[in-house]
């Protein structure tokens, strides 16, 4: 690794920080050198269009707000106008604009706002020929309006056109420079990655023939590039592809900027990509140096909000160094903060990546600057920011760094250092820049740069206005959060003490809980890791390569009653064991299993075939497994009065006390699946166990050593042997006769609908008690896309949803309904991205897709796979390279992808990485009425960007589990508790709240406490 580890405690860095910052700074004098300029923007503030005026009269908190970012976000892309209208109608009817601005123009917008809102029917309510004409032309508006909100954030929609508006602002502001960034935010495709290299190759000439080939290279105009724009599979697992095909594209892109003197920065990705964009930029660096070493226009762009900055700085200070080239660097706060969160809390890990205190990304932002400007042999800094505050304690810095003594002592009195850095610092040619965003920050620096010795840089997007979603709401939700500079600049009612306040100081504590901590004092996270770290991957594989799969000896199937007497026996110890001591057997099991993951990873890997990413989440999940249920176990497990109390008093018969409680219910049989062999047994068996039960488990034939191993971890935390007992073997011989055995409390089984069945008819034909069944069974799982939703998350979720653990998965997804709109766009796209997947080993970090569980199945899904190229349009087949991990692994499936006519073509699950995809038109809810037709309800995706569209459609569905504008796999327990309902299974629902009552008896017991010859507490009152 290049840089310290990334999670790491917020404050120890911080204080770090502040110590990199003491005498430094005074902050007192920056607030002062600010002051002026936040008095003339609140005195002359930007036009009503201008992103601060939006923010104060809209905020994203705001209903109003959140409704005109998800217009501009979705609109332009919608093709048809049915949709178009639904879309308009569901976001504008969630907010009141009815409620005027302070401004003429604000008013004016939000009585046209509501008045408009008049025209448009309900979302998704059929409409008259009248209606649908007012509502066209309310759309049509609405259109026009988002087209020039576009405007106000995008420089030009070609380059030809940024560089004519820049070229006009040039003319008014002499200092001003231009960074063009062709709004590439991530290439899914081949094809993608090739159109995002053609537009910088294009705009980088045509910045060329205005630039000035011969004399700074910082005064030119530049351009900025994103590496994940211009490579599909730009991650840390595919790094040897990415060094050999991404680095010769970029180096073509920095030779073509070099030649032109201009300047090209490499823009900042999110943290798992970090240490593989510094492998990607030392490799063109040394190109530079081989190459042009005179040229000062290479650069890097830095999220001062990573825990790691001023070690990135350090770093790429010393590659400068080393060598003997300048680097630009751009110093920004940071972009992806909301995503960083969600994945540190996902990931369970140990720590947060990103700071979670604003002011603490201040603090990191300051001691950056100090380090940039110490170094300018070796870099030449370019700060990028909207705070007033900061810009002064910038331009403090920059007065009084070492750097710079050699120029004043050259200087005579009268060029005496301004508080803002003065000609001093900034006569002899440019030592570092200010920049600021195409359509925000325009008041502050219209005050800053009436020093014409100051320079600024505008990072300006270019493209079509419907490409522009991304990047402009990541700028909203960045800048119009109610603790920004830009939306409290606006804010008067902000006083300049509180905006201006000092971020030098130290809080203690995370503003946000611990990742291990989400689920509050209850229940801790499961901690998991980062693989793209390779300190923390490192453990996994050592443990792949010391661990061997345990051979599990077949039982005989005759010998079935033996075992359940020692069950029935350990019954009667175990269901009598207090809950707290059960649940605590069940933690300290979950802890055992945390400190093993590495172990568990490695059996997944060698036994079931998972891919890295796959075990770790599996390990996961049965540790949740065993946390969630030793709460739930505690909490419905106390006795109830009933029927309750009402402030303090009892309810009920004066004379006798009513008391429900729920006792355990005998041995139970666990049949648990080979796709998750590890996380439904261990599920499986705690929920059992905690409730008092006992356990006769038959793991899968295919993966018995992973539960072994289970069952051995479990007794050791200090469950009885006899209270769980592993009875491998064929589901034939061994599952039928532990069904059949007479004395079995109940069964929960993880299967095919088909076995399910059979089950259900064993346990129906047995003499004696009733016995409950929970049954987990699979389904022809769909996702609805329709013309609303963004094909990237589309394609996204697609890709995990279909092929990811190959499809092996029960919630799968098995088809994909399309609106015939945007069908041909979106299958493209998902042809291109699969043909990226990685088909191989699943024991290689690079791997995608591994092979399907065994022979049987892979002849099984070949069978239907030939038979669909018969009967259907083959879209997606495997690539030369996956033909070539064909024959050398055993059971490797590559991703297929067919297009069906009807829905109803689909006759039964096929249990591998196959896609069917139908296109559709009309009404999406006739659409899910086909999908309820088919009789199986276990999960359904929903693309869309019509809320109330997504919340008809979810309560129409007959299915478990729906995942709106995500990916459908992948079940937090106690979070998205699982299970479904017709062909999909009996509920209830694992990992949910109601599932250990299913386990459960219950008991009411009454009691005449007036039977000693009176009501004692009656009377006493």
């Amino acid at each position: 690794m290049r840089l310290p580890f990334p999670y790491r405690p917020e404050a120890d860095i911080v204080s770090h920080r502040l110590a990199a910052l003491a005498q430094a700074l005074d902050w007192a004098a920056a607030a002062r050198a600010a002051t002026p300029w936040v008095q003339a923007v609140r005195q002359n503030p930007p036009p009503f269009w201008a992103m601060e005026s939006l923010l104060k009269e809209y905020p994203i908190s705001s209903a109003e707000g959140l409704a005109l970012m998800r217009l501009a976000e979705a609109l332009l892309r919608v093709p048809d106008a049915e949709t178009a209208i639904a879309l308009t109608a569901d976001q504008l009817g969630r907010a009141d604009f009815d409620s005027a601005g302070d401004k003429a123009l604000a008013r004016l917008s939000s009585a046209a706002i509501a008045l408009s809102k008049k025209f448009l029917p309900d979302s998704d309510a059929p409409t008259g020929i009248l209606a649908k004409l007012g509502a066209r032309s309310v759309v049509a508006a609405t259109l026009r309006a988002v087209q020039l909100l576009g405007r106000q954030f995008v420089l030009g929609q070609t380059i030809g056109e940024a560089m004519a508006e820049a070229a006009s602002a040039k003319r008014k502001i002499e200092n001003l420079r231009y960074s063009y960034d062709m709004l590439g935010e991530g290439a899914r495709t081949g094809a993608d990655a090739s159109k995002y290299l053609a537009s910088y190759q294009n705009a980088i000439q045509s910045i060329a023939d205005e630039a000035c080939s011969t004399g700074a290279c910082e005064v030119n105009d530049g351009i900025s590039i994103k590496l994940s724009a211009l490579h599909p599979r730009f991650e840390d697992g595919q790094k040897a592809r990415v060094m050999a095909e991404l680095v010769p594209r970029v180096w073509g892109l920095c030779e073509q900027a070099a030649q032109a003197n201009i300047n090209l920065t490499i823009d900042a990705e999110e943290v798992d990509r970090l240490e593989l964009s510094l492998d990607v930029f030392e490799a063109l660096a040394a190109q530079v140096a081989q190459h042009y070493p005179q040229w000062r226009g290479f650069g890097l762009a830095m999220q001062a909000y990573q825990t790691r900055a001023l070690e990135l700085i350090e770093h790429i200070t010393a590659m400068a160094r080393r060598y003997r080239i300048r680097l630009m660097c751009r110093l920004v706060k940071g972009a992806y903060w909301d995503a960083e969160i969600n994945r540190a809390q996902e990931l369970g890990l140990p720590a947060y990546p990103v700071f979670s205190h604003k002011h603490h990304t201040d603090v990191s932002y300051l001691a950056c600057a100090r380090a940039l400007l110490d170094a300018p042999d070796a870099i030449y800094p370019q700060f990028a920011t909207h705070n007033a505050a900061t810009i002064a304690a910038i331009l403090q810095m920059v007065s009084v760094a070492p750097t710079f003594a050699a120029s004043r002592a050259a200087l005579p009195p009268e060029g005496a250092l301004a508080p803002w850095g003065g000609p001093a610092v900034l006569h002899r040619g440019p030592r570092f820049e200010l920049q600021r965003l195409h359509g925000m920050g325009e008041g502050v620096y219209r005050e800053v740069l009436k020093n014409p010795l100051i320079a600024c840089r505008v990072y300006a997007p270019v493209g079509a206005h419907k490409d522009l979603l991304a990047y402009l709401v990541r700028r909203l939700l960045e800048n119009g959060a109610n603790s920004s500079f830009v939306h409290q600049l606006a804010d008067e009612s902000v006083g300049m003490q509180e905006l201006l306040i000092s971020p030098l100081r130290l809080e203690p504590e995370s503003s946000l809980p611990m990742p291990a901590d989400i689920f509050g004092a209850a229940r801790k996270n499961s901690a998991g890791l980062d693989l793209t770290v390779q300190i923390m991957r490192a453990p996994l594989l050592a443990a792949y390569q010391a661990v061997q799969v345990p051979a599990v000896p077949v039982f005989d199937a005759k010998l079935t009653a033996g075992p359940l007497a020692i069950s029935v026996d350990s019954y009667q110890k175990w269901s009598k064991t207090a809950v707290t001591e059960r649940a605590a057997i069940l933690r300290r099991a979950a802890d055992e299993l945390e400190a093993q993951l590495p172990r568990f990873c490695a059996l997944l890997v060698k036994e079931a075939f998972k891919t890295w990413g796959d075990a770790v989440s599996e390990v996961r999940e049965a540790v949740d497994f065993m946390r969630y249920y030793a709460g739930e176990a505690e909490r419905i497990m106390v006795p109830m009065a009933m029927p309750g109390h009402s402030g303090g008093v009892a309810l009920g018969v004066t004379g006798e006390s009513n008391e429900l409680r729920l006792v355990a219910r005998g041995p139970w049989v666990c049949i648990s699946p080979w796709n998750f062999p590890l996380a439904i047994f261990v599920g499986q068996v705690a929920a059992a166990l905690a409730t008092g039960n006992t356990v006769l488990a038959k793991p899968a034939e295919q993966t018995p050593g992973v539960e072994l191993e289970a069952v051995k971890l479990l007794h050791a935390a200090g469950v009885p042997e006899g209270a769980l007992q592993l009875l491998h073997g064929p589901g034939e011989t061994v599952g039928a006769a532990l069904v059949a055995a007479p004395g079995v409390a109940g069964v929960v089984f993880t299967g095919s609908t088909q076995v399910a069945k059979i089950i259900n008819r064993a346990l129906a034909a047995k003499d004696g008690p009733i016995v409950p069944l929970i049954a987990e069974t699979g389904g022809i799982n769909a996702m609805l896309v329709d013309s609303s939703a963004l094909p990237e998350q589309v394609v996204d979720a697609v890709m995990q949803s279909a092929f990811r653990s190959a499809g092996q998965r029960c919630s799968a997804l098995r088809l994909l309904c399309v609106h015939e709109q945007i069908a041909d766009h979106l299958i493209g796209m998902i042809q291109g991205a699969a043909k990226e997947l990685v088909t191989g080993d699943p024991a290689d970090l690079a791997t995608d897709v591994g092979p399907v569980i065994d022979r049987e199945a892979y002849e099984a899904i070949q069978k239907h796979v030939a038979r669909l190229t018969i009967e259907s349009k083959l879209l997606l087949a495997p690539v030369d390279i996956a033909q070539t991990a064909i024959k050398s692994i055993a059971s490797l499936i590559p991703p297929h992808a067919f297009e069906v006519e009807s829905i109803a073509d689909l006759r039964q699950e096929i249990f591998g990485p196959v896609l069917h995809i139908v296109r559709w038109n009309g009404d999406p809810a006739a659409v899910v009425d086909q999908i309820n037709a088919l009789g199986y309800g276990l999960t359904l995706g929903i693309q869309t960007r019509i809320d109330n569209r997504a919340q008809a459609l979810a309560r129409a569905a007959h299915v478990g589990n729906v995942y709106i504008n995500r990916n459908q796999i992948g079940a937090v327990v106690g979070v998205q508790p699982f299970g479904g309902e017709g062909l999909s299974g009996t509920g209830p629902k694992a990992g949910g709240p109601h599932y250990l009552y299913r386990f459960c008896a219950e008991q009411t017991i009454t009691v005449n406490t007036a039977a000693a010859g009176g009501n004692a507490a009656l009377l006493a009152g």
